[in-house]
């Protein structure tokens, strides 16, 4: 942050993707699939761009931008998958290259509350980002409330962000969970970066959709990740409750993002 950027000669940025997420809702997953040996460069969480998602500079962001589309191939594309702080960031981001292919991956927001109040060290991050970001929340005073606020207010900057930039396609979570194959392929395809559909079938038959994608030590699929959320739906109804009626009280109860990646 203290680079004299002024300085610096002009860089014109090239063709990124971008994955905007919510976090905690398989954005690794998915940039571990996209991410071949002979395929695009795949770029999980630059920290510049954190940083400037929560202390903008909009010279720093151009300078950035210019940065992560280097690449090892000129005709393979970067993709970078972004981290919360940077939706906040989007209309200044995408203002860079308007055309720029994007996914905006999301959960519906019981699936968001599940995957954020899951553990101690969960809710430690929830409370971690919302101090962080307070300029850009509704006030809340627990747990259950605040992820509900930090759900509402990501919903909402992406249902803006898809309404302004046309090559912007939103992804369920759970489109990706149940239908992984396709879901890859169009994201692929999105990309730039066509993927047969044997590529794709290959991809999630192997060894990345039968581990944890953070720690792929960890044996984890999708069956375990649906009986482990029907388990915390049971013990956290009280608060997902809560969080619904916070969200209800705040107008923001129904959001479905526009043009569906599939």
């Amino acid at each position: 942050m203290r680079v004299p950027v002024a300085a610096l000669p002009p860089r014109t940025p090239r063709p990124t993707g971008w994955i905007f997420h919510v976090a905690h809702c398989g954005s690794t997953l998915l940039a571990r699939a996209l991410d071949r040996e002979d395929g695009p460069l795949v770029l999980r969480e630059p920290l510049a761009l954190r940083q400037l998602g929560v202390g903008y500079d909009a010279e720093r962001l151009a300078l950035a931008a210019a940065m992560l589309g280097k690449r090892y191939r000129a005709d393979a594309p970067t993709i970078v998958k972004a981290n919360v702080p940077v939706n906040f960031i989007l209309p200044e981001l995408m203002a860079l290259d308007p055309g720029a292919p994007a996914i905006l991956l999301h959960y519906a927001l019981d699936d968001y509350l599940l995957a954020i109040l899951r553990s101690d060290n969960h809710r430690a991050w929830l409370g971690r980002v919302s101090a962080e970001l307070a300029g850009h929340l509704a006030a809340a005073d627990d747990d259950a409330t605040r992820a509900a606020s930090l759900w509402l207010a990501q919903m909402r900057a992406f249902e803006k962000a898809i309404a302004r930039f046309p090559n912007m396609r939103s992804l369920d979570a759970e489109a990706l969970f149940a239908t992984p194959a396709p879901v890859i392929a169009a994201a692929s395809a999105h990309f730039g970066a066509p993927m047969r559909a044997d590529e794709a079938e290959a991809i999630v038959a192997g060894p990345l959709f039968a581990t944890y994608s953070k720690d792929p030590g960890v044996a984890f699929d999708n069956d375990a990740r649906v009986a482990r959320r029907a388990g915390l739906a049971r013990t956290l109804a009280p608060e997902l409750a809560k969080a619904r009626a916070w969200v209800e009280k705040q107008g923001g109860e129904v959001i479905r993002l526009a043009r569906p990646l599939i």
